[in-house]
């Protein structure tokens, strides 16, 4: 089994559309969390949603490649190239049949709402135009990065809900693990868009945000109300530690291990078995004991049931001495499909920048959180040996094994 080094990042959130600006916000708890003005007109019950600010088109895309593109797509690429400059490979080094992607992603609302619509303005199915099918289409992601980076390996799509993007990161660690890839580009992207969203509204899973949109995501506290929807894009670059290391790539952390498992139970209520499997089993596999664990990047997404099965899980794990606990939801809202792909990218830039972030705006625990070692204050040491939780409707759980002593 081959160890993987990770030697690339990239990210567009609501946090920032680069590695700098996303390591400041992380590191001062500052919330990219808006209110969307245009949710209030349309009649949602919640108006909140995390916001991508101030992104730019990269100038390389032309507007004949962008056709087939959703932003979020877009968005992918850039943090894709962002990933890819990080890691010092050139573009003709991952032109082969050892370089691949993996991402997690969602379908895209928005491009089957437009086709329909031009479908119903138009009155002929000739003047949708040819971009929509790609466009709409769940592997979008990877096959427009396929065709822009021309990677000639692995090359798919994985929708597993808001696990998505951890699985295509441990789906791709795996694959370079066993031998059949040395590097792959991976992570998740997720539409941001009202369209997206508005059946998720009329669950009532949304937060109100009673206290103002940067105080209404509250992982873990005892108020918490609901989550705040997000999105954007995250990319790690991959690579087979050994190769890595012989072309002098600057190793930013490592994949230990992955696990993943199902609860088998509710389709929307987690269980408080399924997710501590996960963990145990990433463990276990990274060669490691509970007490290595230093810090616990939580799926925790600031609803009630959520939050509670997730906190009983950790305790089940961990006993009365847990690692350090933070959200990072709490700052960027729920980014579901990339979340599990974009919490690698956050830890991997704490553990450059030094630091751990805070769960911001967790005031008390409740019966079900209390006894976590909840991070409320930026930390001002690195994180060394990281879990990342991830968990999606139908019980589906990811959990990764990251190492920063390097």
């Amino acid at each position: 089994m081959h160890r993987v080094a990770i030697t690339g990042i990239g990210i567009v959130s609501c946090l920032g559309s680069d590695t700098p600006s996303v390591t400041e916000a992380l590191r001062q708890g500052r919330s990219g969390i808006v209110v969307d003005e245009q949710r209030q007109e349309l009649g949602f019950r919640s108006p909140l949603t995390g916001a991508v600010q101030g992104f730019q088109v990269p100038k390389e895309l032309s507007r004949k490649q962008r056709k087939s593109m959703p932003e979020f797509a877009v968005q992918a690429y850039a943090a894709a190239t962002q990933a890819l400059d990080t890691s010092g490979l050139e573009r003709e080094t991952i032109q082969n049949p050892e370089s691949g992607l993996i991402f997690g992603v969602d379908s895209s609302c928005l491009a089957a709402v437009e086709q329909v619509d031009t479908l119903r303005e138009k009155g002929e199915t000739r003047l949708i135009g040819s971009g929509q099918i790609f466009r709409s289409m769940t592997s979008c992601v990877t096959m427009n990065l396929n065709t822009l980076l021309q990677t000639q390996g692995a090359c798919w799509s994985l929708s597993s809900a808001c696990s998505s993007g951890g699985h295509a990161i441990g789906q791709a660690a795996d694959l370079i693990a066993l031998g059949r890839q040395e590097r792959v580009l991976c992570g998740g992207a997720q539409e941001i868009n009202w369209e997206s969203m508005c059946s998720f509204d009329g669950l009532g899973a949304f937060s109100l945000g009673e206290d103002g949109p940067q105080k209404a995501c509250r992982p873990f506290d005892a108020r918490r109300d609901g989550l705040v929807p997000s999105g954007g894009a995250a990319a790690v670059m991959l690579e087979r530690y050994d190769l890595a290391r012989a072309r002098g790539a600057k190793i930013l952390g490592e994949v230990k291990a992955y696990a993943f498992s199902s609860d088998g139970e509710h389709l929307s209520i987690p269980s408080r078995g399924g997710m501590q499997r996960a963990m145990r089993e990433s463990i276990e596999r990274a060669g490691l004991k509970t007490a290595d664990i230093d810090y616990l990047s939580a799926h925790a997404t600031s609803t009630p049931a959520g939050d509670a099965a997730e906190a009983e899980n950790i305790k089940a794990v961990f006993g009365k001495t847990t690692p350090y606990v933070s959200s990072l939801k709490s700052m960027t809202g729920h980014e579901l499909w990339m979340s599990g792909a974009s919490q690698v990218v956050y830890c991997t830039l704490m553990a450059q920048g030094g630091f751990i972030a805070p769960n911001i705006n967790f005031e008390s625990p409740d019966e079900h959180t209390d006894g976590l070692r909840i991070v409320t204050e930026t930390v001002t040491s690195p994180p060394g040996k990281v879990l990342c939780n991830s968990a999606g409707f139908g019980g589906t759980n990811s959990c990764l094994v990251l190492d920063f002593d390097q």
